[in-house]
């Protein structure tokens, strides 16, 4: 496997931006796509959000580990947002925030946040999603099911995201039926998943004020360096077969493993992995053989 380091940029113009990355599909981090007056960078902070917000209930995720035959893991505790935020300031903790978005609970917060839109439009305000983890949790690595382009802003802390293409799925033993990978990137099995050796991606190492942008139907395995929180936004797919992908992800594909999954419980996961193996040694057979 081998990363390479995503590019920084700022002042880019919609016009480059469209060509050289969005139509292209290359990542890139934006170093002023949230502009740096925006309010949220001065009032934001953990004293802040618990004083608006740290009586509601959140569910706390750990490790995805242990649901790999499902799109999402299991919550594993409840606390308060109030307690969840002492406890990711005061140690490392695996434990992060997945299904609780603090721009729904509070959408004033919306405002706060100013943004430089290179997509000439596309990126959908009214949309953001927030994520918080503790130092040392992560989230596997993934598709994003409506195969929309990402744009991750990180406000507090230190994120590490490893991107690869939609292309190289095999390698990295996709699931069918699923978005997410097998075989765990982090610390990869050589011997068990050889097509790992095939992978070719980007790092990005996000810190406050930075912006990602993940095109569509990249993959993308997220590593908190440090406890901190961002914010994403997206922007509708572009070209009509990225569509079709994700509406048949959110209308089909995902129904379809539902219902396989209620049917024949088990065994249909066995069948995915079997696949998924079959799919990653195939896909290493044929590159070891363009390099011979």
């Amino acid at each position: 496997m081998r990363l390479i380091p995503v590019e920084k940029t700022k002042k880019i113009s919609s016009r480059i931006f469209i060509n050289k990355h969005m139509k292209p599909r290359i990542p890139i981090i934006l170093e002023d796509f949230a502009d740096p007056d925006s309010p949220a960078f001065k009032k934001w902070n953990y004293d802040y959000f618990k004083e608006i917000a740290g009586s509601n209930k959140v569910n706390i995720y750990g490790s995805e580990f242990d649901s790999m035959d499902r799109v999402a893991s299991s919550p594993i505790a409840q606390t308060t947002f109030s307690d969840y935020l002492n406890l990711i300031k005061s140690q490392p903790t695996e434990h992060r925030l997945f299904l609780f978005n603090l721009l729904t609970v509070k959408p004033e917060l919306k405002e706060d946040i100013i943004y430089n839109d290179v997509t000439g439009g596309k990126i959908l305000k009214w949309l953001p999603f927030m994520f918080f983890g503790g130092e040392g949790s992560v989230t596997r690595n993934h598709i994003d099911i409506d195969m929309s382009h990402v744009f991750i802003t990180q406000f507090q802390g230190i994120k590490r995201i490893w991107l690869f293409p939609w292309e190289q799925s095999d390698f990295m033993y996709k699931l069918p039926y699923n978005f997410h990978s097998l075989a765990n990137i982090k610390e990869p099995d050589y011997r068990k998943y050889p097509a790992l050796l095939y992978l070719n991606g980007y790092e990005a190492v996000l810190h406050p004020g930075e912006t990602l942008y993940i095109p569509s139907g990249w993959w993308h395995y997220i590593q908190y360096d440090t406890e901190g929180y961002s914010v994403s936004i997206r922007a509708l797919p572009s070209s009509l077969l990225e569509k079709w992908r994700g509406f048949k992800n959110l209308v089909v594909t995902r129904n379809f493993d539902n219902m396989m999954r209620s049917l024949f419980k088990e065994k249909w996961f066995t069948y995915k992995v079997k696949v998924a193996k079959a799919r990653g040694a195939k896909a290493a057979r044929k590159q070891r053989s363009f390099q011979i």
